[in-house]
């Protein structure tokens, strides 16, 4: 379209279709058949029409017209955060089969606050969306059950419970356990967890782990360092480690981001990892195997997490499947260099 001056000027205010037919000096009828790309329209007037908008800038209103067939063939999506590159992860899988299934995407973050989600996700209702799909919500889960009342909706990388909303999940557990139990394969008792604090699906992780280390036989070394999911959080849990003069062996992060800053802080206070003290994250963000890094972690299946999503939330939307949906994928264990064998002895600043 020509951003000529005529263009600019119309756009001060919105060019509707009554403006298009005066310029084309058709009906208002004929112009939204136009839009609609009706066939019932002859190719000489739809070019007239066309012209038209084009010099006037015209841009249908999708929404109304959407509307009109009581479907938009929208989906929204909320992201917990936009900093963690989990969640973009995620994307890529989402964006994958909505356009694979004809569905736009509409996104909304809310920086993990309660509060931006609850008028993110009332923002997205508001636009007409068909459907939700919420990944890693802090929200309570009373609040996405209520929404679920009035459109279908999917949870990402959180468990629910409610049978009217479905879930995809990696399997915790099985995840956790892989941790423990390379952690104790290479000679590890001392494995401590920093925790994701309020994050979603953070006490199903904690819960975990302190599940792998009893039946690991390490019951009497369970040890969690309060924290969050971002690396801000990891480097203050080992700051407060390090104060404390009791250092472990080994530190199972809730999350990558909290992996890195926890090696971070390590590596400002002399201490080497693996040497001193291995470490192992969660979720196989893209930085985990950058060389430098070369984070030991757990790989969730984050493309097929958002794939997975989308194909469970359009069942619902075009009444497919009626029955909740709970869908756990399994992860695996990617061992790179931030683990090794204990050191013998005490702990030596470099």
């Amino acid at each position: 379209m020509r951003l000529d001056t005529d263009t600019v000027k119309n756009r001060k205010r919105r060019v509707t279709m009554e403006d298009v037919a005066r310029e084309a000096g058709v009906s208002r009828a004929l112009v939204s058949l136009v839009m609609r790309d009706s066939p019932k329209v002859s190719e000489k007037r739809r070019a007239r029409v066309l012209a038209a908008a084009e010099r006037l800038g015209y841009r249908p209103n999708a929404i109304a017209r959407h509307l009109a067939s009581r479907r938009t063939h929208t989906i929204g999506v909320l992201l917990n955060e936009l900093h963690n590159p989990f969640y973009a992860e995620i994307m890529d899988g989402v964006y994958e089969v909505a356009d694979g299934l004809d569905f736009h995407v509409l996104i909304g973050a809310s920086s993990g606050r309660t509060g931006g989600e609850r008028a993110t996700v009332e923002t997205l209702l508001d636009l007409r969306v068909e459907g939700l799909i919420l990944i890693g919500p802090r929200l309570p889960a009373s609040a996405v059950v209520a929404a679920s009342a009035w459109i279908p909706i999917v949870v990402v990388a959180r468990p629910m419970r409610a049978p009217q909303v479905d879930s995809i999940m990696d399997d915790e557990r099985l995840g956790t356990r892989l941790v423990v139990e390379h952690l104790a394969g290479l000679g590890h008792r001392r494995i401590l967890h920093i925790d994701g604090g309020r994050g979603a699906g953070a006490a199903t992780r904690r819960a975990c782990y302190a599940a792998a280390m009893r039946n690991a036989g390490l019951g009497d070394e369970i040890r969690v360092v309060p924290g969050d999911y971002t690396d801000v959080a990891g480097a203050r849990a080992a700051a407060r480690l390090l104060a404390s003069g009791d250092l472990p062996t080994a530190i199972f992060a809730a999350n990558d981001f909290v992996a890195t800053g926890a090696i971070d802080q390590l590596d400002d206070a002399g201490l080497s990892v693996p040497g001193d003290i291995s470490i192992v994250g969660y979720d196989n963000i893209f930085l985990a195997a950058l060389r430098r890094l070369a984070l030991t972690t757990i790989n969730q299946p984050r493309a097929d997490m958002g794939r997975l999503a989308v194909r469970t939330l359009v069942e619902r939307i075009e009444g497919t499947r009626s029955k909740p949906a709970r869908h756990r994928l399994a992860p695996e264990l990617i061992v790179r260099d931030t683990t090794g064998p204990p050191r013998v002895g005490t702990l030596v600043r470099r």
